[in-house]
């Protein structure tokens, strides 16, 4: 398992590495399994997805409603098909709440409750979706504090088991924190510091401007996908919506996106310092430098 923060360079390190170990990338984010959204989601480019066998990239259609329990399942498939072929699984990526589901059992929450979730949609419509994730700050506020912005999906949720049961969904994480990864896993980490890592995040956002983040999320617009849709609330998508509703400018749509992925980065390095099992690795050292350093610690007799 290959994690780290945004743009701390875990695909180039992921694609080194499975050509080194004849192995299989499997995409642990939240965006990147979604079809049309490619620039803001810094998905692995022609290269790199011809370097090695990658899994959950383009997978759903934009309309799709995904979960951390469906891209459990999803990884488990996988998981056996790439084992069934000899070959041996990478996971790579920075979205928390997927890492953890592969270290650990999902507990069992309450079904979701569709008059619940009716309810939350038309309050939404009515009153906008912070106001129901400052409800949720009040009710569960580790959950909230935990979320990548006004994620719409998982404030219905959280809110929904609150009012099915009264009880926080964070209660419902009853398996230890920080979790025990299986015996057969190393986990791997990517380190900088911060104003290197912020360096990075701002160049990265200068390419995805360069590249065209601005007419893909316009394209899918004018297509009819509807800004509240679970893949356009994400951190890029919903800067560059606010400059085309003429919210704020270019410039400070800009400002916003380099703004929101460094609190982004934050919260990353903030949940995966309490994870004392992490190899960490030196980010700024060659991809190749730090294969080889995992490549030894695989074969070593301390290897998990």
């Amino acid at each position: 398992m290959i994690l780290g923060p945004t743009a701390s360079g875990k695909t180039d390190l992921a694609c080194r590495l499975a050509q080194r170990i004849d192995g299989e990338i499997i995409s642990v984010d939240s965006r990147q399994c979604y079809r049309r959204i490619n620039i803001g989601t810094a998905k692995p480019n022609t290269r790199q997805l011809n370097s090695a066998p990658h899994h959950n990239i383009s997978l759903l259609e934009p309309e799709a409603t995904d979960s951390v329990a469906r891209f459990l399942r999803r990884a488990e498939a996988w998981q056996n098909e790439i084992h069934s072929r000899g070959r041996k699984v990478i996971y790579c990526g920075g979205s928390t709440l997927h890492l953890k589901a592969l270290l650990q059992p999902l507990d069992s929450l309450p079904a979701a409750n569709p008059d619940h979730l009716k309810q939350l949609d038309q309050r939404a419509e009515k009153e906008g979706l912070e106001s129901l994730y400052n409800q949720l700050l009040d009710v569960d506020s580790d959950s909230a504090e935990r979320m990548d912005g006004l994620n719409r999906h998982r404030i219905y949720r959280a809110l929904d088991v609150w009012m099915q049961t009264g009880q926080p969904i964070s209660s419902f994480h009853s398996q230890p924190d920080p979790p025990i990864p299986p015996e057969d896993l190393l986990v791997v980490g990517l380190s900088l510091p911060r104003q290197s890592l912020h360096r990075r995040i701002e160049q990265r956002v200068d390419r995805m401007i360069e590249d065209g983040l601005v007419n893909e999320t316009r394209q899918l617009l004018r297509e009819g996908y509807r800004p509240d849709q679970q893949f356009l609330q994400t951190v890029g998508y919903r800067n560059v919506i606010e400059h085309l509703n003429g919210e704020v400018s270019f410039e400070q749509m800009v400002k916003d996106i380099k703004t929101s992925t460094r609190r982004y980065a934050k919260r990353q390095i903030t949940w995966f310092r309490r994870w004392p099992f992490i190899h960490w690795l030196d980010a700024e050292l060659s991809p190749e430098e730090n294969t080889q350093t995992i490549c030894s610690k695989l074969n070593g007799p301390n290897r998990a």
